[in-house]
C-alpha cells in the first residue's frame, strides 16, 4: 500500500506534481511514477533521451478500458453488447480524456520540450489526452487496480451519469437536431462558475425560443452544458422519434460536442 508520508515528500521535490496528485485523489508511494507520467517525448529528447511517458500511456489505455467496461457491465444488467460498446466509446476517447486532463489542471504539470512549450503544447488535446492515460497507468502501477478504479470512476462521474441517462454523452448534438427541426433559433447556453481554480463548479442553463428548458451542473463547463442539454432534450423529445435514448448515438457526434 502507498505510504501516507509520500505526498509531503513529493511536495518537497515538486509542488506542481504534489498538487496534481491531490487533485487526482491518489497518494503516490513512488513519486517518480507521476513524474514519468508527465514527461512528453519532446522534453526527453532535450534531457539525455530519458524515458518518456509513452509506455505508461499504453498501460493506462488498457486500465481505463477495463475499468469502464466493467462498470458499464455491472451497472447495466440486460443491456445488449452493442449498447455497452457504444457507451464505452462515448467514455473512452480522446475528447473525454482531454476534458479530464483540463478538469484536473494537468497542463501546468507537463514536462515539455522548448518547441512544444512555444507552440502551446500545454493545452494541445493530443498531448493532454495521452498524458491523462499515462497518469492513469502510473496510478495503476503505484497502487494496483483498485486505486486506479477509484480514480477513474471519480473522474468520470459526470460522464457516467450522462451515459446512463441516454444517448451517450452527446446530448448537445441531439438537442440541436431537435431544435433545428422545430424552431428558427439554435439552443442558447448560459454558464455560471463558482469555487477556486483547482475546484471549480459549473452551472448551466439552456433556452430554446427564449424558454428555459434545461439546467445542469458539473465539474467542467462541458459536463454542465451536457446535463442541461439532457434535460431540455427529454422535454422536447417526449413522444417523438428522439424519445429513445439509445437510438443512433454516434462517436462522431461526441467528438463534435
Amino acid at each position: 500500500m502507498p505510504s501516507s508520508t509520500s505526498l509531503p515528500a513529493l511536495a518537497e521535490s515538486d509542488d506542481g506534481l504534489a498538487a496534481l496528485a491531490e487533485r487526482l485523489g491518489h497518494i503516490f508511494g513512488d513519486a517518480a511514477l507521476l513524474e514519468l507520467a508527465v514527461r512528453h517525448r519532446s522534453w526527453c529528447a532535450e534531457h539525455g533521451n530519458q524515458e518518456s511517458n509513452e509506455r505508461l500511456e499504453f498501460l493506462g489505455d488498457a486500465v481505463l478500458g477495463l475499468v469502464v467496461t466493467e462498470e458499464l457491465y455491472v451497472t447495466g444488467p440486460g443491456l445488449p453488447e452493442g449498447v455497452l460498446a457504444q457507451r464505452r466509446s462515448e467514455l473512452v476517447n480522446a475528447r473525454v480524456l482531454t476534458e479530464l486532463a483540463r478538469q484536473t489542471d494537468l497542463g501546468p504539470a507537463l514536462l515539455l520540450g522548448r518547441g512544444e512549450e512555444a507552440t502551446g503544447g500545454r493545452d494541445k488535446p493530443s498531448i493532454l489526452a495521452d498524458t491523462m492515460e499515462a497518469v492513469l497507468g502510473a496510478i495503476y502501477l503505484d497502487g494496483g487496480l483498485e486505486p486506479a478504479r477509484v480514480a477513474i470512476l471519480s473522474l468520470l462521474d459526470d460522464q457516467l451519469r450522462l451515459v446512463a441517462d441516454g444517448p451517450g454523452t452527446d446530448f448537445k448534438s441531439r438537442l440541436q437536431e431537435v431544435v433545428a427541426r422545430r424552431f428558427e433559433d439554435l439552443p442558447e447556453y448560459e454558464i455560471h462558475e463558482t469555487g477556486p481554480d483547482h475546484d471549480k463548479w459549473f452551472e448551466a442553463s439552456v433556452r430554446v425560443d427564449q424558454d428555459l428548458l434545461g439546467a445542469g451542473a458539473g465539474r467542467s463547463k462541458k459536463a454542465a452544458e451536457q446535463a442541461a442539454a439532457a434535460q431540455a432534450w427529454r422535454a422536447l423529445g417526449e413522444g417523438s422519434e428522439f424519445a429513445d435514448p439509445t437510438d443512433g448515438a454516434s462517436e462522431n457526434g461526441a467528438e463534435n460536442a
